[in-house]
């Protein structure tokens, strides 16, 4: 008797220490330190496994909404090792909070990986409906909507500066342009859950403030906390700016680049190549592209150039009109990178007529050490009597261009800049004691190919990503040289359009990319496509 209760003691035993270790091996396989990679068969969308019956905590939601006049931008967040949806397994959902109806469409475009986040872009939300995001895969899989702000208000990009400063880049301070504001009728507020926390502003001007960065932020995890703008005596801005991005890499480097290039586009792939190749020829090593909502293959054309060898860094920036703040944002990344950085656009090109290296020519250029900048003139070339855009690039298809030049880009030592990062028309206040140098037109000159074809022109001027002008068809800053002289605000092609802006024949860049580009046996050009 006492033998049997004994194995049956040992049976019982056995049985407790088989169920405790099932358990903590369930409660290992369970927790959130275990991240296990979901592989979904090739009959099953992406969706269906971040989504529906899972836990909510692993499936896709919204963060925040931005309310623009044109399109509503929601950024999603995903959980950890998920991959991205693609625009074909999302709908913009429109519905009233008072009802139950729903309208659905297409999303205008989404992008890849932005801050922790991916974006979708969808049409305005008709009166009294609010905008939201549903997944495909599962029907009725309407996501709830997250906070959303006015774009005329708002602090929306912010990072840490390496001397622990906090740049934040807002929109509806309506500060003046061009100087620097009284930082004492402002302060900076930081918030994570129960944590707000208020510091002094060091500098603010025109979208930029630069906060002192309380330490208990410093020695947090930077994402889990958002920094606005308190006007004294007013609110505070609404706010999806978290400091996220750190400037600059943990140790100096040694050998920079000597020149790099800043440039923001929207919808230039097809330029780019063109534009890439050719800098790099004259001595370009990195370039910083900032994408503001484009929705052509951008990304695949950045890629293909990167597969060539060339550095690209493409970097997504939303914000609509707001192509200083850009610049500013771009100096601050590019600063312990490069030794010079050139401000232009994808239709400008850096034109040496003497055929010299452009590192050669900044070096002759600032041989004194308290220049900080280079002032490049610009000519503004035409159609050139063409209807179509040129097969061979815009280099060697337009020839044709006004006899006085228009204004000035800069190339601009990153370092040197002014802490107010003020910068009007690509070019930057600078530190005390450092100055800027025109450069002669015989040693360097930019061909800006601003007037192109009108199917290439009327899709520039539309919706612009520079400051002046949001919308060429609007009355607004009619006179601005954004826009282009007698066209006024009609979008209609003139007669005589091919011929415009035509007073001098240049061939000088045309005639050393052919020399140097063309390929000997077909004369066809690197970028050209077949």
């Amino acid at each position: 008797m006492k033998d049997r209760r004994k194995r049956v003691s040992l049976f019982l035993i056995l049985l407790l220490f088989i169920f405790t270790f099932t358990l903590s091996t369930l409660r290992l396989l369970f927790t959130e330190k275990y991240h296990p990679n979901l592989l979904s068969s090739w009959m099953t969308s992406p969706a269906e496994v971040i989504s529906g019956d899972l836990p909510t905590r692993t499936g896709i939601s919204i963060g925040e909404t931005v309310s623009f006049p044109d399109q509503v931008l929601i950024l999603l967040k995903y959980p950890p090792s998920s991959p991205l949806l693609t625009k074909e397994e999302f709908a913009c959902v429109y519905f009233s909070p008072n009802t139950s109806q729903k309208s659905y469409s297409s999303p205008l475009s989404i992008d890849g990986e932005y801050l922790g986040h991916q974006i979708v872009r969808c049409e305005v939300p008709p009166r009294g409906t609010i905008a939201s995001v549903g997944l495909k895969a599962r029907a009725n899989h309407d996501l709830q909507p997250g906070p959303t702000h006015d774009w005329k208000s708002l602090a929306y990009e912010a990072l840490i500066d390496r001397d622990n400063t906090t740049v934040v880049f807002v929109k509806g301070l309506n500060l003046r342009s061009g100087r620097p504001s009284n930082a004492s009728k402002f302060e900076c507020v930081y918030g994570s859950g129960q944590l707000v926390l208020r510091s002094e502003v060091v500098s603010i001007a025109q979208e930029i403030v630069r906060c002192k960065t309380p330490l208990s932020i410093l020695t947090r995890k930077p994402n889990d906390v958002k920094v606005s703008v308190k006007i004294k005596g007013r609110g505070v801005l609404g706010s999806i700016a978290r400091p996220g991005l750190w400037a600059g890499p943990e140790r100096p480097i040694l050998n920079k680049h000597m020149v790099c290039v800043c440039t923001m586009l929207r919808n230039q792939a097809r330029f780019l190549p063109e534009w890439v190749m050719y800098h790099a020829r004259i001595g370009v090593e990195h370039w910083f592209v900032y994408d503001n909502n484009s929705d052509d293959n951008v990304e695949e054309v950045i890629g293909l150039l990167m597969d060539q060898g060339f550095k690209i860094s493409r970097h997504v920036w939303p914000w609509i009109k707001t192509q200083e703040a850009g610049f500013a944002h771009c100096a601050l990344r590019a600063r312990d990178f490069c030794k010079w950085v050139a401000f232009i656009d994808v239709d400008e090109f850096i034109h040496l007529p003497y055929g010299d290296r452009l590192g050669s020519v900044i070096n002759n250029q600032s041989s004194r050490h308290d220049v900080a900048e280079l002032r490049v003139s610009c000519h503004n070339f035409g159609p050139s009597g063409l209807k179509q855009v040129p097969l061979e690039g815009v280099t060697v298809g337009y020839t044709c261009r006004l006899g006085i030049p228009e204004r000035h880009k800069s190339i601009v030592r990153p370092d040197k800049l002014d802490p107010t990062l003020i910068n009007i028309v690509h070019h930057f206040h600078l530190k005390d004691g450092f100055k800027h140098v025109n450069v002669d037109r015989n040693l360097m000159v930019i061909n800006h190919y601003k007037f192109q074809v009108w199917e290439v022109f009327k899709e520039k001027f539309y919706r612009r990503v520079a400051t002046y002008v949001s919308d060429w068809q609007q009355e607004e800053n009619v006179g601005s040289k954004d826009r282009a002289p007698g066209l006024g605000t009609r979008a209609v092609e003139p007669d005589d359009w091919s011929s415009r802006f035509c007073e001098i024949n240049d061939t000088g860049l045309k005639d050393w990319v052919v020399k140097t580009f063309s390929d000997p046996l077909t004369g066809s050009l690197p970028w050209q496509q077949e």
